[in-house]
């Protein structure tokens, strides 16, 4: 899903409105890059990687 306009910015949405004094690092969101959806031979450089998923592990766990 892309980060912005997506089901996973609602959840994300959702649970920082329920949630918030109970995190203890911000919700983060890794999704595919706010462009249009490419065509089908383009599609595993639009979707995140190992790398992307890491990486906002990384920055959560950094809190």
């Amino acid at each position: 899903a892309p980060v912005f306009f997506g089901s996973g910015a609602e959840i994300a949405a959702r649970i920082t409105e329920r949630c918030f004094y109970h995190l203890e690092a911000p919700v983060l969101r890794v999704g595919g890059y706010h462009a249009p959806y490419p065509p089908a031979r383009l599609e595993e450089t639009y979707l995140p990687d190992l790398d992307r998923v890491l990486d906002a592990v990384d920055r959560a766990l950094a809190y």
